[in-house]
């Protein structure tokens, strides 16, 4: 899978669809919670419906470095290629770049008495985790993302 099908994403473009919108993406899965629940199973609906966080470290795709590409674990979109992950020490799967600029969405997160950047699956706005400037070059970014939200295909 090729890495990235679009330019690269920096932090200015992050910050940039999260104040003024996200790219449209190519479709939209849009489910009643009760369909969520039934079709995620418990841990994957914490995860991407409640906007939970798995545990650091004890979770499928943390040491996992296998080649494919990550999906949502809701909808099937391609997020990610594996040639993006990297070892961030984290405690969670992170990537250098997403697999297209229109796969997440981004969003202002001040919960937790923090504040940062929630990455959305743009097609199911099913949360996957976070995004932060501290990441490996050419474009510095850290996708850290929960494995309960991923299938690595």
């Amino acid at each position: 899978m090729q890495l990235l099908n679009s330019p690269l994403l920096y932090w200015r473009d992050v910050l940039t669809f999260a104040r003024y919108g996200n790219p449209e993406p190519s479709r939209r899965l849009v489910l009643p919670e009760a369909e969520w629940a039934a079709r995620l199973g418990p841990a994957r609906f914490r995860v991407l419906r409640e906007a939970r966080t798995e545990p650091a470290y004890r979770n499928e795709y943390c040491r996992a470095y296998a080649p494919g590409c990550y999906v949502c674990a809701g909808c099937g979109q391609v997020l990610f290629a594996a040639e993006a992950k990297y070892h961030a020490i984290s405690g969670w799967p992170s990537f250098t770049q997403p697999a297209a600029r229109a796969a997440l969405s981004f969003h202002f997160d001040d919960s937790h008495h923090m504040q940062r950047v929630e990455v959305r699956c743009n097609v199911c706005a099913g949360h996957l985790g976070h995004v932060s400037a501290d990441g490996p070059a050419p474009a510095g970014l850290r996708f850290c993302i929960n494995s309960a939200s991923l299938v690595l295909e």
